[in-house]
């Protein structure tokens, strides 16, 4: 089971976790154990709320396919727990992004004395720039 909310679960044989090998350093251990964590969440086919669903469908992840397929790879460490571990957190943590409503902008006006500053300062650097120029005598 992992736990994405209070309320909200995900059971194991919903999420499919196979193991490859892993690319980059590793010596001896990398051409001879698989450790590498290749995770696979199917979004529509879960057990998962509808709202759930739909923020994941339309939450822009490069993790999630067209077909509404959650893929994790997880090599960062050297042994399959601690890549599985990390591979479920990964995915927990892409479906609590998901879930985070975004807090709507209020359209406010600059201030008076902030306008004003603006002005001053755009003076300010027109007579320097005039300042700049060749004398005419």
């Amino acid at each position: 089971m992992l736990q994405i909310s209070s309320q909200v679960m995900i059971s194991a044989d919903e999420i499919e976790i196979s193991f490859i090998r892993a690319q980059g350093a590793g010596g001896q251990n990398v051409n001879k154990v698989s450790t590498a964590v290749h995770l696979r969440f199917d979004i529509k086919a879960s057990r998962l709320p509808q709202s759930y669903k739909e923020r994941l469908l339309v939450f822009n992840d490069h993790h999630i396919t067209a077909d509404g397929v959650i893929i994790i790879k997880a090599q960062r460490f050297r042994s399959q727990d601690k890549n599985r571990e990390d591979a479920l957190q990964r995915l927990a943590e892409i479906i609590r992004q998901a879930m985070v409503t975004q807090k709507k902008r209020k359209a406010t006006k600059p201030t008076r004395g902030s306008q004003r500053r603006r002005m001053d300062s755009k003076t300010k650097q027109g007579n320097q720039k005039t300042l700049r120029r060749k004398v005419d005598y």
